[in-house]
């Protein structure tokens, strides 16, 4: 096998994700034949630093020798069972772990299988909540500038308008409020003042507001303060607003924190986790949410009340044991405090590009960088420029329109991140 038989072989059968297929006439399709740590190698051995953590999903590195064996583990005894009316211990194991490191008083998890179901569980758990409770509240309050997901609840909930405005005519009714525009307090404080007016006049209308805390991560890296999160809490505890925080991309560790809420020391009444759940490894998600609201739901047989919602993968016992092991690398390395010292590593490499007139603005949140250009048309796709530079230079970016960002696996060193930080800097300089 080569790269260029494996290239067109796909091409005859495959339609690929956020992908205009066209592109491939000219673009190159990229074979990977295997992986290790940060580098992704094809079939004639050209290697590439994953700065992108495979779409922000992974985090100790592809291969890792420790989840690999927990996987192979689990495989000889159980690979999965239906999780209705049966469990298993991989999944038990895994929800006492994720109720106890998750923010105080989310204690129930409910599964999926990946981000978008996830949110999706969210908002009809919590439609139905209010439902059970004899609320008929029907709108949804999302950030301007989000993304939570592209199944059609997940889309409607979304603002980012290359992904939404093509399906409007199917999406549920929602209300967007602004995020922060910038990280500052005053910012934070402002979103918040808005968010409030918003529910005085139609808090009785309101189901819940969806957010990514800290981070807006297909909404081009946007970044905000803390302090909105703790303001968004405190408004919807009493407006009776359910908050639900989408930490699909932020959670386990990307921002310094396990989970972003926790950097304003507040609960949401839903957490959406995934992506790195696994490690990268294998499709899972899960709603943490409170014994509140379960309660709701958990009466003698009614139809009407049960939350009847599933997926058939729910809590697969292989991507269980991916995600339990991945919690075990955790505890056993002081994981946290590691990834607060790679990021000041970053965040220093990253004050170069201000040094760049086509550089219009640099932002970091733990360990995700974002540098943003100025000056470009979206048909000039500058960022194509970019990802093809870089792949020719041994790195995989992949840039958001204008905005180049960096989420490399936990375990990279400070020489790769030279590497990674380089060839983004001579790619973006090429431009000027």
């Amino acid at each position: 096998m080569n790269n260029l038989e494996l290239k067109k072989r796909d091409l005859d059968v495959l339609w690929h994700p956020c992908t205009q297929m066209k592109d491939h006439e000219a673009l190159p399709l990229i074979p990977i034949k295997k992986a290790h740590g940060v580098y992704l190698e094809d079939f004639e051995g050209n290697r590439y630093i994953d700065a992108i953590g495979s779409w922000w999903v992974n985090l100790f590195g592809h291969t890792n020798g420790y989840i690999n064996k927990k996987i192979k583990e689990q495989l000889d005894s159980l690979e999965h069972v239906i999780l209705a009316g049966f469990t298993h211990e991989q999944v038990v194991r895994l929800s006492e772990r994720l109720v106890k490191l998750a923010p105080n008083g989310l204690k129930k998890c409910f599964y999926a299988d990946n981000g978008s179901s996830a949110v999706e569980v969210a908002l009809k758990m919590s439609f139905h909540a209010h439902k059970n409770d004899a609320k008929n509240r029907t709108i949804f309050v999302s950030l301007t500038n989000s993304y939570h997901g592209e199944t059609i609840g997940a889309l409607s909930v979304g603002d980012v308008k290359l992904y939404k405005e093509t399906y409007e005519p199917l999406l549920i009714t929602t209300v967007q409020t602004h995020v922060p525009k910038d990280m500052s307090i005053e910012s934070a404080r402002e979103a918040a003042m808005e968010f409030e007016e918003l529910c005085k006049i139609r808090s009785d209308e309101i189901c819940a507001i969806i957010l990514e805390p800290l981070v807006q991560g297909a909404g081009s890296m946007h970044m905000y303060h803390y302090e909105f999160l703790s303001l968004v809490r405190d408004i919807c505890s009493r407006y009776d607003i359910h908050m639900i925080a989408d930490e699909v991309m932020v959670g386990f560790g990307r921002t310094g924190e396990l989970f972003a809420c926790s950097s304003a020391n507040i609960t949401p009444d839903f957490l959406v986790l995934s992506k790195g759940l696994t490690g990268g490894y294998l499709p899972l998600s899960v709603v943490l949410t409170t014994d509140e609201i379960y309660a709701k739901f958990y009466c003698d047989y009614n139809e009407h009340k049960a939350f009847l919602h599933s997926h058939s993968y729910t809590g697969n016992a292989l991507a269980c044991a991916a995600a339990n092991a991945t919690l075990d690398l955790f505890e056993m390395g002081n994981i946290i405090e590691k990834n607060r010292e790679t990021a000041l590593y970053m965040g220093e490499k990253l004050e170069k590009f201000k040094i760049l007139k086509n550089v219009l603005s640099i932002r970091q949140t733990g360990m995700i960088c974002a540098v943003e250009l100025d000056g470009y048309k979206q048909e000039e796709r500058v960022g194509l420029k970019i990802y093809n530079y870089a792949l020719k230079n041994g790195v995989l970016l992949r840039p958001l329109g204008n905005v180049v960002y960096f989420m490399p696996p936990y375990i990279i060193t400070h020489q790769e991140i030279d590497k990674m930080m380089e060839t983004a800097y001579e790619a973006i300089a090429v431009l000027c």
